[in-house]
């Protein structure tokens, strides 16, 4: 049983709050960093996160910052819950204060947009060296808040550093297991964001199970597809970072990612969804960069290019539902 451990959260978003809240939990000495001074004010005064986690209770014991040297003074680990899009500037100023050796997890689901980097290699572009895991799975931050189960994969590439993550954060709600495969588990946490557009599409578009079922399905073969030509390993889409939070994605009322879909084919523009949306919806910006990333390897990715083609060049989603359905014949593993 791993002692109480000082930890930082950078990113008072809902994950980076529900982490928090589950840390404390553990016994561990807990500090929440968020970016704008008056929420973490405003946070401090009322323990609640209003805007990101309403209605989950912030403990006395969970200390709030907004200076980023405060947060991470003292600290034997590092949780990285930024956002992937916004993550490069937080390192930027991360740098000036982070101290060599200090293991990070990151629990950001993305590529970045300019360079096609993972979290985990954004972490290591701007920091350098540094022992860093990555956190991911079926795992709304509502659920975890409330200390519903729950399931994730840590995954580093070194085993030892995997093993440590998870006793970090493993409770009898909250069960971790490890895998060195850090490419396939970014890479499930990110394609299946664009997927659950799709998903959402469908729902909004009132398409039907069978429709949902066979998209989901396509979708995991999408995702495993590109993350063997970026050297992932297969098994990994079959199991928490692919297939679980997949599912979990593309059919809960909490995602996102389903949520602008829905809307999308509900006939809202993206513009009118995204400008209603007080959190980050990271599959629209992630579109872009899994598009980039299957044209670069030349991987075949129908659905993400239709959910391009919809969010980015105005396509009507019906006419990209009759494109998909009206693709050449094939086997259906090949």
């Amino acid at each position: 049983m791993m002692g109480g451990k000082q930890v930082t959260v950078v990113g008072d978003g809902g994950w980076g709050t529900a982490l928090a809240v589950l840390l404390l939990g553990k016994g561990h000495t807990v500090r929440l960093w968020g970016v704008f001074p008056e929420y973490v004010e405003e946070m401090r005064r009322r323990r609640e996160n209003v805007k990101f986690l309403r209605g989950i209770a912030l403990p006395e014991a969970l200390e709030l910052a907004s200076g980023l040297p405060e947060a991470v003074a003292g600290a034997e680990w590092l949780v990285m819950a930024v956002p992937t899009q916004f993550m490069r500037g937080v390192l930027r100023r991360l740098a000036r204060c982070y101290r060599r050796g200090t293991p990070i997890v990151s629990v950001a689901k993305g590529i970045e947009n300019r360079t096609l980097l993972r979290p985990t290699q954004i972490l290591a572009d701007v920091l350098g060296p540094a022992p860093v895991a990555a956190l991911s799975g079926p795992s709304h931050a509502e659920e975890v808040a409330r200390g519903l189960p729950a399931t994730v994969t840590v995954a580093s590439r070194s085993a030892a550093l995997a093993r440590r993550a998870q006793a970090l954060f493993m409770t009898d709600r909250f069960r971790v297991y490890t895998t060195t495969d850090v490419a396939g588990v970014e890479l499930g946490g990110a394609v299946k964001n664009v997927v659950a557009i799709a998903a959402g599409i469908c729902d909004g578009l009132g398409l039907g199970d069978n429709a949902k079922s066979a998209l989901l399905t396509r979708g995991l073969a999408e995702m495993t597809r590109l993350g063997l030509a970026l050297g992932a390993r297969r098994h990994t889409f079959a199991g928490l970072a692919g297939i679980g939070d997949l599912i979990t994605t593309c059919a809960s009322p909490f995602g996102r990612n389903r949520a602008v879909g829905v809307q999308i084919g509900q006939g809202k523009s993206l513009n009118e969804i995204l400008a209603g949306m007080a959190m980050v919806a990271e599959g629209v910006r992630t579109t872009l960069s899994v598009r980039a990333l299957a044209r670069r390897h030349r991987v075949e990715l129908p659905i993400t290019e239709q959910v391009y083609q919809v969010l980015f060049r105005g396509k009507d989603p019906k006419a990209a539902v009759r494109d998909l359905m009206r693709r050449a014949a094939k086997d259906e593993v090949s």
